[in-house]
Formats: C-alpha cells, sequence, structure tokens
C-alpha cells in the first residue's frame, strides 16, 4: 500500500487533494503562509511548493532577457533568485504546516534543490512535467526512498515508460497532466487516467489539473483519479504566470466539497437494498411480501 505520510492513496480511500501553491507566493513568506491557511480551510491534505538552483534551471540563453516584475525591470536570472525561499523561509513552512497540521512537500527541478529539500524529511517528492526526461534527478529521487509523484504533461508514453523503469513501481504516483496554462477542456483528455491505470496496474494514478473550472478536475475524480492537485492562490489577478490556471479559496472550498460528495456517491459497487428504500418498496410493489432483505 502507498502512503503519504499517514494518508493511504489508492481506490476505496480518500482522494489525496493537494495545492500547489509553487511560486504563487511571489517570494513572500506571508503570503505563502496565508494560502497554507486557505488549503486548510478547505480540507486539503497537502501543499506544494517548487524548489530550484536557479544558476542551475535557468537556460544560458534566457538568463539575461529583461523581464518587468513588481520589482522592477530584472533579468531573467535575477528575478528567479528574487522569488526563491531559501532555508529560513522553509524552516519556518515546515513549522507553519505542523502546527496547522497539513503535509507539505515540493517539486525539485534539480539535484542540488532535491537535497535541500530532504533535510525537511518530507511526506513525498514531486516530479514536474518538465523534470520527467531527466534521468539522472529521477535516479536521485528513486534514492530518497520517499513516495514519489511524477506528472505527465507534454511528455510521450514511451517517455512516461522509461520513467517509470527509472523509478519503479513500489512508490509510485503518476499523475495525468496537460502542460498548458490555462488548459483548454478539449486538451484535458481526462480519459488518460484510465489509460494510464490500465498501462501501469498497481500503480496509483492522479491528475494534476492547469484548468480554470473545477467541473473537470471532479469529473477526474469520477474517472478514477486518486491524488488531484490544483494550483492555489489568494487572488487570480495577482502578478505571476501561474496565478491564471489556480483556484482561489472560494473555489477551493467548494472543489474539496464537490471531491468528498462524489467519493460518497461513488459507492461501493455492490447492489443492495437500502433501509431507507424499504418503506418505499412496500408501498409501491404490487407483489410485496414480508421478505427478509439484506439491507443497509
Amino acid at each position: 500500500m502507498i502512503k503519504i505520510g499517514d494518508k493511504k492513496i489508492g481506490p476505496g480511500h480518500p482522494t489525496y487533494v493537494i495545492g500547489e501553491i509553487g511560486i504563487n507566493h511571489n517570494g513572500c513568506i506571508e503570503t505563502a503562509k496565508r494560502i497554507i491557511d486557505a488549503a486548510v480551510v478547505a480540507g486539503c491534505d497537502a501543499v506544494k511548493f517548487q524548489k530550484r538552483t536557479p544558476d542551475l534551471c535557468v537556460p544560458a540563453h534566457q538568463r539575461d532577457v529583461q523581464r518587468e516584475t513588481p520589482w522592477g525591470v530584472m533579468s531573467y536570472i535575477d528575478y528567479k533568485h528574487r522569488i526563491e525561499f531559501g532555508a529560513r523561509e522553509y524552516a519556518e513552512i515546515d513549522r507553519y504546516c505542523a502546527d496547522r497540521g497539513i503535509h507539505w512537500f515540493a517539486s525539485s527541478w534539480d539535484e542540488v534543490a532535491l537535497e535541500f529539500v530532504e533535510q525537511f524529511d518530507p511526506v513525498a517528492h514531486k516530479v514536474a512535467s518538465a523534470s520527467l526526461t531527466d534521468i539522472p534527478l529521477l535516479t536521485k529521487l528513486k534514492e530518497s526512498g520517499r513516495t514519489i509523484i511524477l506528472s505527465t504533461g507534454m511528455s510521450t508514453m514511451d517517455e512516461i515508460e522509461r520513467a517509470v523503469e527509472t523509478l519503479g513501481t513500489e512508490n509510485l504516483i503518476l499523475c495525468h497532466a496537460t502542460s498548458a496554462y490555462p488548459c483548454k477542456a478539449e486538451l484535458l483528455n481526462l480519459r488518460m487516467i484510465q489509460t494510464l491505470a490500465e498501462k501501469f496496474p498497481g500503480v496509483p494514478i492522479g491528475y494534476s489539473g492547469h484548468e480554470t473550472g473545477l467541473q473537470t478536475t471532479v469529473a477526474a475524480v469520477n474517472l478514477g483519479a486518486c491524488v488531484v492537485e490544483r494550483h492555489i492562490t489568494l487572488d487570480r489577478a495577482m502578478w505571476g504566470t501561474d496565478q491564471a490556471a489556480s483556484v482561489e479559496p472560494g473555489g477551493l472550498n467548494r472543489l474539496v466539497r464537490d471531491i468528498r460528495i462524489i467519493e460518497r456517491a461513488l459507492g461501493d459497487g455492490v447492489k443492495v437494498v437500502y433501509d431507507e428504500e424499504l418503506p418505499i418498496r412496500k408501498k409501491l410493489r404490487r407483489d410485496e411480501t414480508n421478505l427478509e432483505l439484506t439491507a443497509k
């Protein structure tokens, strides 16, 4: 049985809901805390961040590109350093999430970032779709022995198979994703959740969504997603590349509520006559007798 912290993952267990904060905090720890609070209120199981070593992750041809930011015009590499949390901020996140009773972890985009995140003993590691083909990073992630959540956006099936071969299936969760921000409904291809389940039997399948609505994420649960991840923010009008594809607190409350309702409504697939049906049965069935019924 695959677990994230104390939560069992897979069919028959509650959907594990992740609020992806990513870089929507814009380098402000107080903003990060407010988003964590929103996730707690909504009933999320975890929040997730992104950890990069900018000097390793930013391509050379982009480093000196000038970008307008809330802090003025600066090079892209300076911007990436500006919004990156360090040891002090992550220590505060670790403490704050423990106090609020919610899991946290991060997607590490390079091996140095992974080593950094490991010091906090995370309940899991996330692999961003962009890192699915980074075999050296995947190898290091496997060595951690932790549960790995792998997003599969912008990837071919051959690439996914190679990543799964590298990571193994013992501690793996696969998340279907389409890497478009925000993503149009016709590009979501939610039936890939079932395709991945058939292709990798025994591996829990999740969904990482970048759409603007909520209905399709609920539909993913109906199709069998055991883990659901959505970007979350305080206000979609905030500055940042991921804000437009994020869910605000009100929407997050509705999303988690609807997921929990769907879970209860799906049931176990065993046909029974419920106690609540017996009076109606007795009233409407012409041939009804005092039959002994197995009922709930």
